[in-house]
């Protein structure tokens, strides 16, 4: 019998999580994507903190649509990064595919200076 999408992408997720892991000096960057927002945030998995945070839903990001959102998402999560003495990250991608709006997200967030 064929798994759901949720059941396929919660599989995956377990996959990588059990390579990907996050520290202090090296935390996770995590993805989340609705169908309406998209959410990051920088996760330090050993002390269980999360560092920082943005999604879409941020007053202070305004888009007119998704890929320009995902940009402004992931432009903001590495000016947090900096304040918080951060270069490089572990990208997690949660289960989804390296397409459209997470491949978008990762690219805004390497161009404002993460390195992953």
């Amino acid at each position: 019998m064929a798994l759901s999408k949720l059941e396929r992408r919660t599989r995956i997720k377990h996959r990588i999580r059990k390579i990907v892991s996050g520290t202090a000096t090296k935390p996770r960057l995590s993805v989340f994507r609705s169908n309406k927002e998209i959410y990051a945030q920088l996760v330090d998995d050993v002390n269980g903190v999360t560092i920082a945070s943005v999604s879409s839903r941020d007053k202070d990001i305004k888009a007119t649509s998704k890929v320009e959102a995902a940009t402004a998402v992931g432009k903001a999560i590495a000016e947090k990064a900096t304040k918080a003495s951060v270069e490089t990250v572990a990208f997690d991608r949660n289960g989804y595919l390296y397409h459209g709006r997470v491949k978008v997200l990762a690219d805004a967030a390497r161009e404002a200076g993460l390195k992953f």
